[in-house]
């Protein structure tokens, strides 16, 4: 067992759902699974500004026509904004600039899903991308196996852009359970070849409709062997969905977390969660 604090950090008013986020120079840009913006938040000044990623963006779009943006990756001055590709409007992978403040290209990844799914064995309606990070050659996506068939998995995709020819493959994982409930991947963030996670338990079966929130664990997991190497359960109440490093040093590291109440207040609570390391 690891130990943790877990506190609140700060709530951010004007923005529901938040799925995803990445923090650096004071600056936290978040996303959110039923909002057609990238929010921009300074944490020094609280000054708070949002981007449109789609036509017409609203704050909260039903759930039949949302894009789902559940995952956020960063390398280098780009953010990379993914669908989670659990309906055939969530396909979408948008790339923003982080120098202009501007989305430079919006892709469409429905062939690229479907190979992932022929490839890791999933049906359709148990695939739903929660998590995505980006080393500059490989992309590590993350299966939320919150589906019938609990299909947590990561798929490793060798690749500077997603529209090249690229190699791939997956890895299963069996996570532990919450009051009887396996959890599943929510996001992931790549930190000095180790790749932390979040997970959540849901009492759902679907990958599309929301279910009792009964908690989430984090775990870390060694990109040379794709073993975990521990998980901690970190909260029997919270979904959090979004996970980003807040600060380290050889003691201790720091993470900010974004919780999804599945509701559509437009308020977010932002977590600091602290882990020794020693």
């Amino acid at each position: 067992m690891k130990k943790f604090t877990l506190e609140l950090f700060t709530t951010i008013i004007g923005i529901g759902s938040a799925s995803g986020f990445f923090f650096q120079n004071d600056f936290l840009y978040l996303i959110g699974d039923n909002s057609g913006f990238l929010y921009e938040y300074n944490i020094s000044d609280t000054n708070f500004k949002k981007y449109p990623l789609i036509r017409d963006p609203s704050e909260n779009i039903v759930k039949k026509d949302k894009p789902d943006f559940e995952s956020l990756t960063h390398y280098q001055d780009t953010l990379y904004i993914f669908g989670s590709g659990s309906t055939t409007k969530r396909n979408a992978m948008i790339e923003f600039d982080l120098k202009t403040r501007k989305k430079t290209m919006t892709n469409n990844l429905v062939d690229l899903y479907a190979v992932m799914q022929s490839f890791g064995y999933i049906k359709s309606e148990d695939f739903s991308l929660e998590g995505v990070t980006y080393d500059g050659e490989n992309w590590y996506l993350f299966n939320r196996g919150n589906g019938s068939a609990n299909k947590n998995v990561i798929f490793t995709l060798h690749a500077k852009k997603l529209n090249e020819e690229f190699s791939l493959l997956s890895n299963d994982y069996k996570l532990p359970k919450i009051k009887g409930v396996r959890t599943s991947f929510t996001d992931a963030v790549l930190i000095d070849e180790k790749i932390y996670f979040l997970a959540t338990a849901e009492n759902t079966t679907s990958t599309y409709d929301d279910g009792e929130i009964l908690g989430s664990i984090i775990g870390r997991i060694d990109i040379e062997t794709m073993r975990i190497d521990f998980t901690q359960k970190i909260s029997l109440s919270n979904k959090f969905e979004g996970l980003t490093l807040f600060s380290k040093n050889k003691k201790q590291i720091q993470f900010l977390l974004c919780e999804d109440k599945d509701t559509d207040t437009l308020e977010s609570r932002i977590y600091k969660l602290s882990i020794d390391l020693n």
